[in-house]
Formats: C-alpha cells, sequence, structure tokens
C-alpha cells in the first residue's frame, strides 16, 4: 500500500509537472488602457502563456489562421475596420469551435457588422446622426460596482459571493435573449446583466463587462473571475 501510495503521488506531481500551459492570443487595439498593470494582470495568472497582438495587425493575423495555435483568443479591443477577409476568420474560428473571451470594451466593436453582437451577445450601441437618444448606450466611469453571482455553480463564478468593484458602468447596451447570465448589478447607470455565457456556430463565448482600469485589473476579485473564466473556456478547447 505504501508503495501504491508513492507511486499515486509521484504520477500526480508528474503530470502536473509536465502540464502544459493555456497559450492565449490576447488582442488589444483602439481604446487606451492601463498597458502596465493590464499585463501584470495576465502575467499573474498561472499556467497561462499569452502572446499580444495589437490592431489592426491582430485582425490580419486572424485572417492568416494565426489563431489556430491558440487554445483561447481574449478580446480586450474596441476596433471597428474589419476586412471581408477577417471577418471570415471570425466565422471560421467559431466553426471550429475556438473558445472566446470578451473583456469590457470589447461591447462596443464592429457596430456596422451585425454578425458581431450574435458572435458576442450583446452590443453597446454608439451615438449616430440618426439613432435616437433612447437607444444610445451610456457610461460612467469611477463607481463603486455591486455585482451579484447569479449562477454560482457555473465554473466561471464558482466560491464567489457579492463582489464589488471600483469600476466602469455601461448602460442601456442590448443583450441577446439565448446568452446566459453570470453577473449582474442594480448600478443605476448600468444595465443589469454585466457578464454571460454565448453559444456561437461551435464556440463558448464569455463576456465580462467590468474591467476598465488599474482599480478592476489589481483587484484580487478580479484576477479569481479572470482566471476561472480562462480556465473554463480552456476546457471547451479540449
Amino acid at each position: 500500500m505504501k508503495n501504491f501510495i508513492l507511486f499515486a503521488s509521484a504520477f500526480i506531481i508528474f503530470n502536473l509537472s509536465n502540464a502544459q500551459p493555456v497559450k492565449i492570443m490576447l488582442v488589444t487595439g483602439g481604446h487606451a488602457f492601463d498597458t502596465i498593470q493590464f499585463f501584470q494582470l495576465f502575467d499573474s495568472i498561472d499556467e497561462i502563456e499569452y502572446e499580444h497582438f495589437a490592431q489592426p495587425e491582430a485582425n490580419q493575423a486572424l485572417a492568416e489562421e494565426k489563431w489556430k495555435a491558440f487554445d483561447l483568443l481574449v478580446f480586450y479591443d474596441m476596433w471597428q475596420n474589419i476586412s471581408e477577409n477577417e471577418r471570415q476568420a471570425y466565422l471560421e474560428m467559431t466553426n471550429q469551435g475556438k473558445p472566446i473571451l470578451f473583456l469590457h470594451h470589447a461591447l462596443v466593436s464592429y457596430q456596422k457588422w451585425p454578425e458581431f453582437e450574435k458572435i458576442l451577445g450583446g452590443k453597446y450601441v454608439k451615438e449616430g446622426p440618426d439613432l435616437p437618444e433612447e437607444e444610445q448606450s451610456t457610461y460612467k466611469h469611477d463607481v463603486w460596482v455591486d455585482i451579484d453571482v447569479v449562477t454560482p455553480e457555473h465554473p466561471v463564478t464558482a466560491g464567489f459571493g457579492d463582489l464589488k468593484l471600483f469600476d466602469e458602468v455601461y448602460g442601456n447596451y442590448r443583450v441577446l435573449s439565448m446568452v446566459q447570465p453570470l453577473l449582474k448589478t442594480s448600478h443605476p447607470e448600468s444595465t443589469e446583466i454585466i457578464g454571460w455565457e454565448n453559444k456561437y456556430r461551435a464556440s463558448t463565448i464569455i463576456y465580462l463587462q467590468p474591467g476598465h482600469d488599474h482599480h478592476a485589473y489589481e483587484s484580487p476579485e478580479y484576477r479569481k473571475l479572470l482566471s476561472q473564466a480562462i480556465n473554463y473556456l480552456a476546457q471547451n478547447n479540449e
């Protein structure tokens, strides 16, 4: 029995030490952010490797199918220009079931591409010349946000009680009815649902609205939330 226990322990240690890191394609661009603290956030997450791509080079890399080398993609961009080849890259990624994590202002991307709203699961609607004021989305910086966990059994939100972050909220944005809500808030200037899981084609999609600046990046709760979202999506790529 003693030899068996020693063997089992050695087997577990061997497998842990030889576990491959989660490879992430990390995309930014189109919106300023606290760069040092943002990359420190990703450096703090154990068992991941990431390669940073800034727009517009990021979309070019997608069109060149560089996404195939990664376990999942994380988008923290707010980009509008997208060619037909780059749109097709998004569709091919999701046909192949590549998991995607969208963060914060990625909700504002590709205002003129309707399919992107279906991929992400919602849309921040920017001001336009013919857009009625009641249809425009809003934002508010530097507010305390009380966050309720909707699905405590979900791997992304497991182990959390109520959260509180000093962050930016978005109001009056669209959330598609088919998404599974993960996080909600009662903040008066925010849309109620601020985190969800979406399914698009063969891909699992997670969107987390929090994450504006270093206040969120440096929060242990936000780091845990991001880490659990990455681990969950990585498992969906196995």
